[in-house]
């Protein structure tokens, strides 16, 4: 326990001290442009880790940042879910310890709390509609997400029709059976991150999830990258963009941005 609870910590100083400098990492957003775009952010429907019955769902950071980042610019979010209706949140990531400003708002926000509550069903997207995908992570995403037929032909839509596909922390787990158009695996010869095995092991989780993303990723061929554990870290191999871990949501966003912005 005192070890996730350090770790906790670490992530938590990690993403405070980045959002201090954040918006100096911005370059201009053009809000005009901005305000017509539309991004479809993908949360898991799974509230319960299958293998030990421990409750879970989103991580809630890696879900918050990014929402209130985007939106704050007048780009419009989508929410939508496998299942649809409620998305459950990672209890864990509405500790005390896990709390940070944009989690803060978000318990103070009732509108953005109903429409997590009421997420679209993934049957009723397409991404012709939107001009992004998000994934926020969690142990969730994980379970439901990277054998869901609709889910994987989603992202292959949007990266065929040259839209960015963002995921962060444990969401790269659904790009496992994701393929390019040549029916290779999307990562395989990319630049990818996603949680690191060294930060799995050092929450205790490694039970919490069917396997390990670092090694699915390497082991479909993505040129796997990563910064010091809890720091935050982001990469982007063309319209593919990954983040490490819950510090690196804003990073993520940001780099959703910027490919909003270079969009035609």
């Amino acid at each position: 326990m005192k070890s996730k609870t350090l770790f906790l910590l670490t992530w938590l100083t990690a993403v405070l001290a980045w959002q201090g400098n954040s918006q100096t990492n911005l370059s201009n957003p053009e809000p005009g442009k901005l305000k017509t775009k539309k991004v479809l952010f993908v949360v898991t429907s799974t509230d319960q880790v299958p293998t030990n019955h421990e409750p879970t769902g989103l991580w809630l950071e890696e879900f918050t940042t990014p929402y209130y980042l985007l939106t704050d610019l007048g780009i419009s979010v989508t929410i939508a879910s496998p299942a649809g209706g409620r998305a459950p949140i990672a209890p864990k990531s509405q500790q005390a310890e896990a709390v940070t400003p944009s989690v803060e708002r978000f318990n103070s926000d009732v509108a953005l709390q109903e429409k997590l509550n009421q997420t679209v069903a993934l049957n009723t997207v397409k991404a012709m509609d939107y001009d992004a995908v998000f994934y926020p992570g969690g142990h969730g995403p994980v379970w439901d997400l990277p054998d869901n037929q609709l889910s994987i032909r989603l992202i292959e839509s949007f990266y065929a029709q040259g839209k960015p596909v963002a995921l962060v922390c444990h969401a790269p787990a659904v790009l496992k059976n994701v393929k390019d158009k040549t029916g290779l695996p999307l990562v395989k010869g990319k630049k990818v991150t996603g949680f690191a095995n060294s930060e799995e092991i050092a929450a205790q989780s490694t039970d919490e999830v069917p396997f390990l993303l670092e090694d699915m990723l390497k082991e479909n061929g993505g040129l796997y990258e990563k910064a010091a554990d809890w720091q935050p870290f982001a990469v982007a191999d063309g319209l593919l963009i990954t983040g490490q871990n819950p510090a690196s949501a804003i990073l993520v966003a940001e780099k959703i941005i910027a490919a909003l912005q270079t969009a035609k």
